[in-house]
């Protein structure tokens, strides 16, 4: 097929100490578009998800710079949200870490962002979306699931059904703790208690062109999501990897992997799968850019933008 367009950013300025903020990005796969609604851009909160990807390491990875990490080896990360409107449905991929949710890590705790009006202008308003999709069931990819009104939780998107893979969701409901716990009281069952969840396989059609791909590893119902329109794909990947450095080391753990034997073995057999082809590969987690293609580099692989 044809190669998908590559993503036009505007960088617009925001906050009292000048943090840029990037909107804009935006993907055509064949007849589906593809909108990155991004909530936290920075240099340097990787370190805590990634404790082997030490600065003199990553500095040593030259094609990492000037993208995904600096030149002295502090690492760039993103959460977002993604957009994805075929011709039918509009589906919100993951939803963030959430306005209001009282949260250990203190850069998340309290959050007041203007995530909902990022997506209205991304072309949606929270009522018009069909499907929201949680690859899977931790508090950076399920906060906007609710809102707070003042005295509860909420569903968010009203006119949406929310998708979770039913391995996931009847995992963390049996094995919540802490952390976790709070994460399915404030953001994952009130949609469940609304009536709006559909449980989903691993390996479900969302809809035509839309399919999860079963990546367990980081949880154990982890799903990534496949995209394919007129001859064109794109992988939405979820957290089998945080940060384009584990394509250079798959063996590198993200923190809190359930699996870390099956997370490694997952990330080999998607890079696998995916280097050299024409699928577009998305990062969860990327910087901007947040998109590209995966290269087999020697025994490993790296991202090219």
């Amino acid at each position: 097929g044809s190669s998908p367009s590559f993503p036009s950013a505007k960088t617009r300025r925001i906050g009292e100490k000048g943090a840029s903020k990037v909107v804009g990005e935006v993907w055509r796969i064949g007849d589906v578009k593809i909108s990155r609604i991004v909530e936290i851009e920075a240099t340097g909160g990787m370190p805590r998800i990634l404790t082997d990807a030490r600065r003199e390491k990553v500095v040593a990875i030259r094609w990492l710079y000037p993208h995904f990490a600096d030149e002295e080896g502090r690492m760039r990360g993103a959460i977002h949200a993604l957009l994805v409107e075929t011709p039918d449905m509009s589906i919100l991929v993951d939803t963030c870490i959430g306005n209001d949710k009282e949260r250990s890590v203190p850069a998340w705790n309290h959050l007041q962002t203007g995530f909902l009006n990022d997506l209205k202008s991304a072309g949606k308003g929270r009522e018009e979306i069909d499907r929201v999709l949680c690859t899977h069931l931790h508090t950076d990819h399920v906060g906007w699931n609710t809102m707070w009104t003042g005295s509860e939780w909420v569903p968010t998107f009203p006119n949406a059904r929310y998708l979770y893979g039913a391995k996931e969701f009847n995992f963390w409901r049996e094995n919540a703790e802490d952390g976790q716990a709070q994460v399915m009281q404030d953001s994952v069952l009130p949609v469940w208690d609304a009536g709006l969840v559909d449980l989903v396989e691993q390996d479900a059609e969302i809809c035509p062109g839309i399919t999860l791909i079963p990546s367990p590893g980081h949880t154990p119902g982890h799903a990534s999501v496949l995209i394919e329109s007129a001859g064109q794909s794109a992988l939405i990947t979820g957290d089998v990897l945080h940060h384009p450095v584990q394509m250079a080391h798959p063996e590198w753990s993200s923190s809190p992997d359930v699996d870390r034997p099956q997370a490694v073995q997952t990330r080999k057999t998607m890079y696998n799968r995916f280097a050299d082809g024409p699928t577009l590969i998305i990062g969860t987690h990327f910087a901007t850019p947040t998109a590209g293609y995966i290269k087999k580099d020697g025994d490993a692989w790296r991202l090219e933008v």
